[in-house]
């Protein structure tokens, strides 16, 4: 897929935290406020936090259209248990609706099958209304969690399961 490129240098960082910042302040403050969306971009997806992550084995790619960056998602292999870990998926507001999210579960499909991987599960938080849009793509919830992450927030999420099979 000539439109989903891998994070590998300090721009593409860059460019994904820039995208993190505006992605996710337009789409979680209504659901979790201004002030946990700060500290969620602090804490898990400025420069420092994406380029600790990378060093520590997750994928990250870029989603562009007509060269410009439009969204990113990011992936963790290491599962011992056959799974990948959807750990990041947006997209800007005026790119949603056009199959960006099933392109880039065919390049996760891929990456599953090269690493014998058979099931693929994210979270995702339980007022958040891309819920319906993981259910079109087959995804089914198995479970729901509530994890405090620091600073009085907690993420309150369900799990969400597709077989890749």
């Amino acid at each position: 897929m000539d439109n989903i490129k891998p994070v590998l240098q300090h721009d593409d960082i860059k460019t994904t935290a820039a995208l993190a910042k505006e992605i996710y302040t337009e789409h979680y403050s209504p659901i979790i406020g201004v002030a946990q969306v700060e500290y969620m971009l602090n804490k898990f997806q400025s420069e420092e936090a994406i380029l600790s992550q990378i060093e520590n084995n997750t994928l990250y790619y870029l989603i562009y259209n007509e060269n410009i960056p439009i969204g990113y998602f990011a992936v963790e292999l290491n599962n011992p248990d056959g799974k990948i870990f959807l750990s990041k998926l947006y997209i800007r507001k005026e790119a949603r609706g056009f199959g960006l999210s099933k392109q880039a579960l065919q390049l996760i499909k891929q990456l599953s099958k090269d690493n014998n991987l058979t099931h693929l599960w994210l979270h995702v938080n339980k007022n958040n209304p891309s819920i319906n849009i993981y259910k079109s793509l087959g995804f089914k919830i198995t479970d729901a969690v509530k994890n405090h992450i620091g600073n009085g927030f907690y993420m309150d999420d369900y799990i969400m399961e597709l077989e890749l099979i």
